[in-house]
């Protein structure tokens, strides 16, 4: 097997967060004339993961609905063969709507866009610019055939806060290490402590996953099929493969109540600044400068985060939760759990444990090893950032400001639903009882009755003290699941075999 990385077929969004392109804009478009669609999306200067010589100044990323690569005329064999959670759509069933927490006030069905209740977009176009750049950008992008073969169904700006997410905290610290060598094995059971290395088809298809497996994605037969550049399968060498070098992409913009948040930390503390601090960090799990609860070092220096100095922990040593309460919203993002529980070495313990014997504390093996579900997160603000102090003044509007949540995942359902559901907002999660996220958490009762609204924070020297009533601080505006494709198999798609009398949409500007 040729281990070399094709870094010219990945866009370049998978390797880069695009960091020092700081104006960065999401347009959601709907397929007019599928002739003229694809005549653009032949011709798209689509960003590459290469490195290039100089630093670029601007990128293009692109990524489709199912319903867009169906508008584009991929075959219905085809389109069958991405996951079933992609073909569904992240709003396509009431259950996995339950699942996410999206019900109540995130409910579809009012959704700017993306909901139950709209047809769904059929393209994303991802736009990166230095400062000042983006309109330029954009505007040499829209030629005629752009014009003619697209329509514009939602703009998704983002704003650049330096780093900090709008309730003030440092955000984007903990990302894991892709395997771009493919030199960590990947054999089942084998790494049994926390690591931050991933391997390579946790997040691009076409690569063995943790579990030493291929991911479902389409195969074509070259039989079947015209002459194509797609690459071959690895593990069907005569099938061409259609998901190789690409991933899903999920988007979900995520409405922050920056004032809501910071009057509850101060309601429950009675003004105390000191502990109004102390609150929001237990409920994020990090201080507000990124450092983690769990370090002795308190604060690391903004320099050294960079270099990883925030993000080389785990939980180990604090299983109670007595340093970073255990629903704080880093740990259950991450628990940094390996494949057993830390005091756990040899072939007897390993059994011992496997069988259900040997705990112990009550929360061992009551979460799941984090190589299976890991996310490469690649969001963005918007809105007008509002500083906390700002926030906490009498009057502080809620406008329109959150977070473009935006991640990559080989496996939505393991990685990205597994997290949302099981860790995020469980109200089961690591033992606790009937508590969701403080931050995500929807805040709506269970089947039962029992109210899910309260954080608790275990306490080494006295009682657990419990914050109650929380508010919903965000809330979901709207969300989609995406195929961000190899660059070779988005050529493939923009030259299926359709024309704009297949695909002609009517209505609309």
């Amino acid at each position: 097997m040729n281990n070399t990385i094709e870094f010219d077929d990945i866009q370049a969004l998978v390797r880069f967060g695009h960091g020092h392109l700081v104006d960065a804009s999401f347009l959601l478009l709907d397929i007019v004339d599928a002739t003229q669609a694809k005549h653009w999306l032949t011709n798209a200067p689509v960003s590459s993961a290469e490195i290039a010589e100089d630093i670029p100044e601007r990128a293009l990323q692109i990524a489709f609905t199912m319903e867009g690569l169906q508008a584009l005329g991929l075959e219905q064999e085809q389109v069958e063969g991405f996951s079933e959670e992609f073909y569904t759509g992240m709003s396509g069933d009431n259950s996995r709507s339950r699942r996410l927490g999206d019900i109540a006030q995130n409910d579809p069905k009012g959704w700017s866009w993306g909901g139950n209740s709209q047809p769904q977009s059929h393209v994303l176009l991802m736009l990166y610019a230095k400062s000042g750049q983006l309109d330029i950008f954009r505007h040499e992008l829209e030629d005629n055939s752009f014009k003619q073969g697209f329509r514009l169904n939602q703009q998704l700006n983002t704003i650049d806060t330096g780093g900090i997410e709008p309730f003030g905290f440092t955000d984007g610290i903990s990302q894991p290490e892709i395997d771009w060598e493919r030199s960590v094995t990947t054999d089942f059971h084998s790494r049994e402590d926390y690591s931050n290395r991933l391997a390579l088809g946790e997040i691009l298809l076409g690569y063995p996953n943790e579990y030493g497996e291929y991911t479902k994605r389409p195969l074509i037969s070259p039989v079947s099929s015209k002459k194509t550049s797609l690459p071959r399968a690895e593990d069907y060498p005569e099938m061409e493969d259609l998901g190789r070098n690409g991933s899903y992409l999920v988007v979900r913009q995520l409405h922050q109540d920056v004032p809501g948040f910071w009057q509850y930390m101060d309601q429950q503390v009675s003004g105390d600044p000191q502990q109004r601090e102390e609150l929001a960090s237990k409920m994020v799990g990090r201080r507000r400068d990124g450092t983690p609860l769990i370090s002795d070092e308190h604060p690391i220096a903004s320099n050294q985060l960079s270099a990883g100095a925030a993000n080389e922990f785990d939980y180990d040593g604090d299983p109670h939760g007595y340093q970073c309460p255990i629903g704080a919203h880093i740990r259950r993002s991450n628990p940094r759990t390996g494949d057993f529980p830390a005091d756990v070495q040899g072939f007897f313990s390993r059994l011992v444990r496997i069988l259900g014997f040997g705990r112990k504390y009550p929360g061992d093996d009551l979460v799941a090893s984090t190589r299976f579900h890991r996310l490469l997160r690649r969001g963005r603000p918007y809105g007008e950032p509002i500083s906390p102090s700002d926030a906490l003044k009498s009057g502080a509007l809620n406008s329109e400001r959150g977070l473009q949540f935006i991640c990559l995942a080989a496996n939505i359902s393991r990685q990205f639903e597994f997290v949302q559901n099981a860790w995020a907002i469980g109200p089961k999660f690591s033992g606790l009882q009937n508590e969701g996220d403080p931050l995500l958490g929807h805040r709506q009762p269970l089947g039962s009755g029992e109210a899910t609204d309260h954080f608790t924070q275990p306490n080494a020297q006295g009682p657990t003290h419990c914050s109650k009533g929380l508010p919903p601080f965000i809330t979901v505006r709207g969300g989609g699941y995406f195929f961000l494709p190899g660059i070779r198999a988005l050529r493939y798609i923009a030259d299926a075999n359709t024309s704009s009398s297949d695909y002609t949409a009517s209505g609309g500007d």
